[in-house]
């Protein structure tokens, strides 16, 4: 039988041709499913559901605990804005300030063309910033059960669960050394913790008061007062907190407050002055908590040892002011 090269190519191309069609929709209908199963929803703090298709290339974060988690889970690189109280760590604060939670520049932020904005449930943008088309995430944490969860939901915003649960693993478990690193004299001591001029203080069920009750001490504030209350002055004179702690901003003036003489703490010089870099640690709910604990550790020591000492620089805002 003579060969004949030509008629063969000839007689073969439609099955060619078949073949390589069908390939090609396999190809394609293979990208879609995997498109599909990398589709991911996430139910933020709202109990609004946003679909995102891919971890995020370019990220707004417009809260500093979000941008700290961000960066500890490994995807500083990936921030393109932030607020303008995030400044930790340092590589960050090269970024675009954004504002913050009730005046954000929108049309600077959309300009930056996220993938996601990362933000505060309390925070006013939120419609206008989904209007104009933007995937928002609102996360909002407050205890430290809030912590875990906001951590496993970025997390899983930037692809990196099993990341999320390590960092979680080795907050809880710095939280524990500094407890167990407490002589019994700094156990069982009554706090006030007073996180915002009014005054305002971190309750029992705070991230904050949750802490100082991992390390022994005993709040002057019930779970029931809710995790930030403003409260009447009256009523922390009449609680006569044995320890005080309180930013450097706040703390001008407060041995003076009328009736805080009679105060132990203050009376016995027993109050712990944040300055600033250590107030940004201590009210983030966020991957520096570990460092919060061993901070009010060291003061629950020092305050059984005696009376505690005023930072002795004045006090200074940091970069962009205080949140």
């Amino acid at each position: 039988m003579t060969r004949c090269p030509l008629a063969m190519r000839m007689l073969l191309a439609p099955v060619a041709r078949s073949a390589l069609v069908a390939r090609t929709a396999l190809l394609a209908l293979l990208t879609a499913a995997s498109a599909h199963a990398t589709a991911l929803p996430i139910k933020d703090d709202r109990g609004v559901t946003v679909e995102l298709t891919a971890p995020p290339r370019r990220i707004v974060s417009l809260l500093p605990s979000l941008t700290e988690t961000v960066c500890d889970l490994g995807d500083c690189d990936k921030l393109v804005g932030v607020d303008r109280y995030s400044n930790y760590p340092a590589r960050i604060q090269a970024l675009p300030k954004l504002g913050g939670l009730d005046d954000t520049a929108i049309e600077m932020l959309v300009a930056l063309k996220p993938d996601v904005v990362l933000l505060g449930v309390s925070a006013r943008v939120i419609d206008r910033l989904e209007s104009l088309g933007l995937k928002v995430v609102a996360l909002e944490p407050r205890s430290m059960a809030d912590v875990q969860r906001v951590l496993g939901k970025v997390g899983q915003v930037l692809g990196r669960t099993e990341e999320a649960r390590r960092l979680w693993n080795r907050i809880d478990g710095h939280i524990a050394q500094s407890a167990a690193s407490l002589p019994a004299s700094a156990r069982g001591l009554s706090v006030y913790y007073e996180v915002d001029a009014g005054p305002y203080g971190a309750g029992s069920s705070s991230f904050i008061g949750e802490i100082l009750s991992r390390l022994g001490a005993r709040n002057i504030l019930p779970p029931e007062l809710g995790p930030f209350p403003k409260l009447n002055p009256e009523y922390i004179v009449r609680a006569d907190p044995q320890v005080i702690m309180v930013g450097q901003r706040n703390a001008v003036g407060l041995p003076q407050r009328p009736g805080w003489a009679s105060i132990r703490a203050v009376r016995q010089q027993k109050i712990c002055v944040w300055v600033p870099a250590e107030s940004d640690v201590l009210v983030r709910p966020g991957p520096r908590m570990s460092e919060a604990a061993a901070l009010m550790a060291r003061c629950l020591k020092e305050a059984a040892a005696g009376p505690v000492l005023w930072p002795s620089a004045p006090f200074n805002a940091p970069p962009g002011g205080m949140r």
